[in-house]
């Protein structure tokens, strides 16, 4: 927002994500809309902050103003590194079509997308990413 942070990346694909998990509604006020990026593609110039933010993965944001930059998986396992990057940091998201919601469960009611597309509940996202039994967290 500030401009001080400046992201390059390739992206895969032209979907938009969107998490209504409690962590991403209390950082962005609604749903995190994300786009991914190929694996080692991200460069970033700027003041970035960092915040482990569960057990698998860590947001970052911009140190000076605190726009959300990304959410990356940092556990391994499914989508290990993978950062999800800020929609808006990319005018091309503009086109791109909603596919997933993820804790579609945790979805206030005061708005829904539009559209017919993939939803994974809190429960199909702990399934993937949450500690096993016996696993260190």
């Amino acid at each position: 927002m500030c401009g001080a942070v400046t992201i390059i990346a390739t992206l895969t694909g032209d979907r938009l994500r969107a998490c209504h998990c409690d962590m991403c509604r209390a950082w962005t006020s609604s749903a995190f809309v994300s786009v991914a990026s190929k694996p080692g593609s991200v460069t970033v110039d700027g003041p970035v902050k960092t915040i482990k933010s569960s057990d698998w993965a860590e947001r970052a944001m911009c140190a000076d103003c605190g726009s959300p930059l990304w959410y990356q998986i940092t556990a391994e396992g499914p989508g290990f590194g993978d950062k999800n990057l800020a929609a808006g940091l990319f005018p091309e998201s503009a086109g791109m079509d909603l596919k997933l919601e993820f804790y579609i469960d945790k979805k206030p009611d005061g708005y829904a997308f539009q559209g017919t597309h993939r939803q994974m509940t809190e429960a199909d996202m702990l399934a993937i990413f949450a500690p096993k039994d016996g696993e260190a967290k």
